[in-house]
């Protein structure tokens, strides 16, 4: 394993893709995760208990996990679509239910990751409630993360209301003390640039010597970034951050089966296109060899290995 200091920064099913791959790979890794989840089992908690939502962080916990243990599958168990528990999982109601009894979410993350012997670290990027608005290119504004993420505007910029709150001590810390910061892959606004609106976090990245990792997407995504480019990514991060924030992009080069792209063109979802940009591009096989164009734990951990050892 490598002993470099590995910050990984995002949120949804991304993150956690991440994780299961470079937690084989390197011994040292956090996982900051945006807390702006309003949809779900997450938003329902949060909503009625006044409780972050723990979804995402759920599912990084789980990645950073031994995945076959008992207690990563316990967490994971999705209750029947009848009854009062419809759509919850069992750990976000574990995660709810420690916050209650351990005087705060964030130890509520720390006493599970003692639960499930993570390897590493998951911290939310803020321990406020944080709702995310989006300013359309039409001019029309939208409220909410789940909304956001349904846009069918593209999006001229993207900020916390009703401010933006403080980063979480440990979040600062971590990003100093960073060999190397991996943004993605996930959502683009709502999983990864939210992040970097949380008071205190750009210029922590920015004031940091780590190597800084953008992986690219492999797919559009419907409403959030249909028709962008690795360009338009690139564009949009900058925009919410600072020119140059990026060392480094790790973009798909794999081929993706014809049947696999001809299911997501009815969604209006097309291959990301890796134009031509400034910043450093590595192309790599990435793509998942399953039904759905996602990228693969495995594949996508050793190319980051080969960066590392370049840097």
């Amino acid at each position: 394993m490598q002993n470099l200091n590995i910050v990984a920064l995002g949120g949804g099913t991304g993150l956690s893709t991440l994780l299961r791959g470079i937690k084989k790979r390197f011994s040292n890794i956090t996982a900051i995760v945006n807390v702006a989840d309003d949809g779900g089992s997450s938003g329902i908690l949060r909503n009625e208990l006044g409780v972050l939502p723990p979804g995402d962080i759920r599912n990084c916990l789980v990645a950073l996990s031994e995945e076959e243990s008992l207690m990563s599958r316990l967490f994971q168990y999705r209750f029947p679509s009848k009854g009062s528990l419809s759509g919850h999982s069992f750990g976000n109601l574990f995660l709810t239910a420690m916050s209650a009894i351990s005087g705060g979410f964030d130890n509520a993350i720390a006493k599970s990751g003692e639960v499930l012997a993570i390897r590493g670290r998951v911290l939310p990027v803020t321990l406020s409630s944080i709702t995310l608005e989006a300013e359309l290119e039409n001019g029309k504004n939208i409220r909410g993360e789940s909304s956001v993420s349904k846009a069918n505007e593209r999006i001229k910029k993207i900020n916390l209301a009703p401010f933006a709150p403080p980063a979480a001590p440990e979040v600062l810390e971590a990003l100093k003390k960073a060999d190397v910061m991996i943004f993605g892959p996930g959502s683009l606004y709502t999983s990864i640039i939210v992040n970097l609106l949380v008071d205190g976090v750009v210029d922590a990245v920015k004031n940091s010597k780590a190597y800084k990792i953008y992986v690219c997407n492999i797919m559009t995504q419907p409403g959030e970034t249909k028709d962008y480019k690795l360009s338009d990514h690139i564009k949009a991060i900058e925009e919410h951050s600072y020119c140059g924030i990026i060392d480094c992009i790790l973009a798909n080069k794999g081929k993706i089966p014809k049947n696999v792209l001809k299911r997501y063109k009815r969604y209006d979802s097309y291959q990301v296109e890796a134009d031509k940009v400034k910043t450093k591009t590595v192309k790599s096989s990435l793509f998942s060899d399953e039904i759905y164009a996602r990228h693969d734990s495995d594949k996508l951990a050793k190319a980051i290995m080969r960066v590392c050892r370049h840097i």
